[in-house]
């Protein structure tokens, strides 16, 4: 999601002074760090593992093993053919009376290598039936005979209950690609959206990196990706995020909308629970994490628990405490010390209210800052970067209104992006944010995960509020509230008179930011999911089209785009980049807005057009994309300190069109007209470029498709409002293209067609809206 902006500003942070001096470490060492770090993490879930993460054995199972060995034992059958005698005659002679003992222990040391032994030869068979990628280049509804069966060999492998880190080890590493096919692919990508001159140019410089350069920074990568888990993602991490030296506030956040509060402290507290126990896939950082600035680099630190949340209201800082001795307190319990909060007078202290501006101030300003608070303040700070996560009890309304649903809605995604700009911390995790109304929503930094994890936690508070916690009939959270609980604390800061100066600089570019920022929010109900899948397309395919014809209504040309897909599949996987703006994407606009080419020919046009993108997602999936090997390429040269003019040139491009599509994952097992109230309408982000646009959408059940869209008043190219009608248009031409081709199809069968079919949409032509082309910039 806002990664493409975190992306395209992560070279000055190379070419720092201080950037400098810490690349100037030996390649090698860096990757023996690298490695170092990888394994650091593996043994610090030892215990874990040997709990949990044995799968499909279990400490039970190696119980098992060895009561049968011990039966063939007493049954005089020897199942280790010697071997369990070769180990008495090892073990020390403790006497006569003790003969029994050494034949228990030799039977307990034979159980366990053979237990060991079956373990690593099912983990070693399962990473390689998980490096199988071939069921994703299947056409879309066709399972082959392959696929079945390796669909049955990985689940009797994998075992009945795997628990969140079960599969880590028997995941595969991500491949390093090959240098000349990323080469290639880069300049297929780029093909569209530049000149002949200019085209000419960087593949000459493409040329050049591959004679001169290329075959040593790829050596270095494939060192790295035998040594390390990941040869990309910790480098992911620290250089476009953690390293950078920018605002987090919509550079670094994104936000998820919902429309109830009441119980979500509980259900996300109930979802760490079941995170803890390792009932759950997701992260083990979503909660008890912080983003801890530094002058030149920013660290994550994450908390084993915290049995607090840290709570703002109108400028004041509570810590809240979310468990007894008796466990977790009850949402009517955790209502009650909200509402306690709500009630109390008192006002905030000096620069306290606007404290939380330092967040969203440049990093380094912010860490240097955070040196300087005196002892009291360092304590409440400590209690809100220890804290599971944050909450921002805001004094205004926010959510769908049906006076102004437009005006509301872009409003709602505003503050959720932005605030006020004092009113969130944006160093935590997450911030759940919740409006006077009761609508909620939540700000999620985005170094420490990407979106489908904290989507899917999102989707867990929402159902288990909608299906599980409930209300009671007085509108308050079911339960009995427990007067003996203490008041909430009040953090004091005690801040010195010479941060109050920073404090106002980072209010004002907080400010600045905010009020530049535009949010577009719009649910598209002429279709959705359903129409989408009648047709046997993919749907993110489908919407990336659209979003292609729109962008060149909007602007008048193409643009590089830059869509956001899991890599998952592969030990600590995180993203990659798909290309969007294809050659065959651009075939399919120009022929919609020539007036001369026939829908059949969009039609045709356009399911080429798809097929190119579903091979570039699956590719991207599969660990075969261009983005993270030419970054990783780019990290190389800096430590080698080597100039490539092409790597340059690859991470000086801007993204104008950045998109994500927020995935559903638990939602759609119950019915979203049913529960309105608890469907998230997904979430939005910041644009990558000054004058670009940030797009992300989210299918709502079949029928509904909500987009959220991104820009900066600033620019006087974008316009978040004028886009959105043009994706609304694009939407319903592409769709009409199938319509007409069906209509034609059965006048060709005699059919009658004169009735309405019930794939019906509004009337519409092709190029029946003239295009506010903005073209003049």
């Amino acid at each position: 999601m806002a990664e493409a902006h975190q992306a395209v500003g992560f070279r000055p942070s190379l070419t720092s002074d201080a950037g400098e001096v810490e690349l100037s470490a030996p390649m090698l060492q860096e990757i023996y760090l690298s490695g170092l770090r990888s394994w650091k993490r593996h043994l610090s879930r030892f215990w874990n593992d040997f709990l949990t993460g044995v799968f499909p054995a279990s400490p039970l199972s190696w119980l098992f093993l060895f009561s049968a060995i011990q039966l063939a034992w007493f049954l005089q059958l020897d199942p280790s053919l010697g071997l369990m005698e070769k180990i008495k005659e090892l073990l020390p002679d403790w006497g006569g009376q003790h003969h029994r003992l050494r034949g228990v222990l030799a039977a307990a040391l034979f159980a366990s290598c053979l237990w060991g032994a079956l373990i690593f030869t099912l983990h070693v068979a399962l990473r390689l039936l998980l490096s199988y990628h071939g069921w994703l280049l299947q056409p879309h509804g066709a399972t082959s005979s392959r696929t079945k069966t390796w669909l049955a060999l990985v689940h009797i492998f994998s075992g009945r209950h795997p628990m969140l880190f079960s599969y880590q080890r028997s995941l595969p590493r991500q491949p390093v690609p090959s240098v000349q096919d990323t080469v290639r692919k880069y300049l297929e990508s780029v093909r569209p959206v530049l000149s002949d001159e200019d085209f000419d140019w960087t593949a000459a410089l493409a040329r050049e990196f591959l004679r001169l350069q290329a075959s040593l920074l790829q050596w270095y990568l494939q060192l790295k990706s035998w040594w390390a888990s990941n040869y990309v993602s910790d480098w992911w991490e620290e250089f476009v995020y953690l390293r950078s030296r920018n605002s987090l506030m919509v550079n670094s956040n994104y936000y998820m909308m919902a429309a109830r509060a009441g119980n979500a402290v509980h259900a996300l507290l109930l979802y760490r629970h079941r995170l803890n126990r390792q009932e759950i896939l997701p992260y083990e950082k979503i909660f008890n994490t912080t983003r801890i600035p530094g002058v030149h680099k920013d660290h994550i630190r994450h908390l084993r628990d915290s049995r607090h949340v840290a709570v703002f209201h109108r400028g004041r800082f509570f810590r809240v405490g979310t468990h007894t001795q008796s466990g977790l307190l009850s949402p009517r319990a955790l209502e009650q010390q909200f509402q306690r909060i709500l009630d109390d007078p008192s006002p905030a202290c000096p620069h306290e209210e606007h404290l939380a501006a330092l967040t969203a101030a440049p990093r380094d300003m912010w860490a240097q800052v955070r040196r300087s608070l005196k002892t009291q303040a360092q304590e409440a700070l400590e209690a809100v970067e220890g804290a599971a996560f944050f909450v921002s009890l805001d004094s205004e309304p926010a959510g769908l209104t049906r006076e102004d649903p437009a005006a509301s809605l872009d409003a709602y995604a505003h503050a959720l992006l932005a605030g006020r700009g004092h009113d969130r911390w944006f160093d935590k995790s997450f911030s759940l944010i919740v409006f006077s109304n009761g609508k909620l929503g939540l700000s999620v930094e985005h170094s420490w995960a990407d979106c489908p994890i904290s989507g899917h936690m999102w989707e867990f508070t929402l159902a288990t509020e909608c299906f599980q916690l409930g209300y009671a009939a007085d509108g308050h959270c079911k339960g009995h509230p427990d007067l003996s609980l203490p008041q909430p604390q009040r953090l004091h800061w005690d801040l010195p008179d010479k941060i109050h100066l920073s404090i106002s600089l980072a209010l004002r570019g907080a400010k600045t930011l905010s009020g530049n920022i535009d949010c577009h929010v719009f649910p598209f109900s002429h279709f959705g999911k359903s129409f989408i899948k009648r047709w046997h397309l993919s749907s993110d395919s489908f919407i990336q089209m659209a979003l292609q014809l729109a962008y060149f209504r909007d602007r008048g040309q193409f643009c590089l785009t830059y869509e956001s897909t899991m890599t998952r599949l592969f030990l600590e996987g995180r993203t990659e980049t798909v290309r969007s703006c294809t050659r065959e994407a651009c075939n399919f606009v120009r022929a919609m807005e020539d007036k001369e080419k026939t829908d059949p020919q969009c039609l045709a046009l356009f399911r080429l057009a798809v097929d190119k993108h579903q091979a570039l997602l699956k590719a991207a999936m599969s660990g075969q994309g261009v983005d993270r090997h030419l970054f990783a390429l780019y990290i190389v040269s800096q430590f080698l300190h080597l100039q490539s003019p092409f790597l340059d040139q690859v991470h000086s491009e801007q993204w104008q069109l950045a998109t994500s599509q927020i995935p559903v994952q638990q939602i759609h097992l119950f019915d979203a007209h049913s529960y309105p109230d608890y469907v998230s309408s997904g979430g939005g982000f910041g644009p990558a470029d000054d004058h670009g646009y940030g797009v992300s959408y989210i299918f709502m059940g079949d029928d509904v498709i909500t987009f959220h869209i991104s820009s900066k008043k600033s620019s006087t190219r974008t316009d978040s409002h004028r886009l959105g009608q043009h994706i609304e248009d694009a939407l319903l031409d592409v769709a009409a293209l199938f319509q007409e081709g069906q209509r034609l199809k059965r006048r060709g069968l005699g059919e009658d067609d004169s009735g309405h079919s019930r794939d019906s949409l509004p009337c519409h032509t092709r190029g029946s809206r003239a295009p506010t082309t903005a073209t003049n910039f």
